[in-house]
């Protein structure tokens, strides 16, 4: 069965936010839309989506572009289910060891960011793998999708010695180029972990399905405890193949691909 393509926000979200004159433009596979100037995004969690809005409005990193949360017209910055950004020019491409760099800059300057409340509130199939990849809890992971080498390799987990702090766990993919203008995010995917595992989520995912070269491993290996960030990180993308309902055989060859690269670090 073909997924129905993502509705456009509508016409009274785009007034909220001053952009009703423009013509959604869908940016890429979704759902991101852009409006002229404004990038628009539909939200499950106001609570999430208001923190991530203050948090971006109040973020600065040096060499990273951050797409500026909008408020709408009466202040908020949730209007019927959707968040504005301010546009930002660029496109995600394969310069996986610039996405890392940009995730350890990132992360240094989130570095005493309060961890949000509904990080503990969070039951969606991200959290449950997050926390079955940290060993915190058990999830029905499917065998054939992931859960059968989940559980040969989380035999080689250990726990990691690294402060945990608010960090962006899905910056593959979402960190924008624009020739040499400094990389951008328009968004923040929250997780508690070490900027180290969130470093190594890029490189298991870059490994898994961006083609990156199996030397990205090993060019970042002098960060703290990284063999052991890095199986986490690939035992949390293990997870999150094992419980997604979209997950394919097809996808999980490249985690397959990625763990041969890094269970022999």
């Amino acid at each position: 069965m073909t997924a129905s393509p993502p509705a456009p926000p509508p016409q009274h979200v785009r007034a909220a936010f001053g952009a009703k004159d423009s013509v959604p433009e869908l940016v890429g596979n979704g759902p991101l839309w852009r409006c002229g100037d404004t990038a628009l995004r539909p939200v499950t969690n106001p609570a999430e989506a208001s923190w991530v809005a203050q948090t971006l409005t109040e973020l600065h990193v040096p060499d990273l572009r951050i797409g500026r949360p909008l408020r709408a017209s009466d202040g908020r910055y949730v209007v019927g289910g959707w968040i504005a950004f301010r546009h930002l020019d660029g496109r995600p491409e394969p310069r996986y060891d610039e996405v890392v760099a940009a995730s350890l800059r990132l992360h240094k300057a989130t570095a005493d960011l309060p961890p949000p409340r509904f990080l503990t509130l969070r039951a969606d199939v991200f959290a449950m793998a997050d926390r079955a990849a940290a060993g915190e809890e058990e999830a029905p992971l499917t065998p054939g999708l992931g859960g059968r080498l989940f559980d040969v390799i989380s035999g080689a987990r250990k726990p990691l010695n690294l402060r945990a702090q608010v960090v962006h766990g899905d910056l593959f993919g979402n960190v924008l180029f624009a020739g040499d203008a400094a990389p951008g995010i328009v968004d923040f995917t929250a997780f508690h972990r070490p900027p180290e595992w969130a470093a190594g989520v890029v490189v298991v995912d870059a490994l898994a399905w961006g083609g990156a070269d199996e030397g990205l491993p090993k060019r970042w290996s002098h960060l703290a405890e990284w063999p052991q960030a890095l199986l986490h990180a690939l035992l949390f993308r293990l997870a999150v193949h094992a419980l997604h309902p979209r997950s394919t055989e097809q996808s999980m060859r490249g985690l397959e691909r990625a763990a041969r690269h890094i269970t022999t670090l």
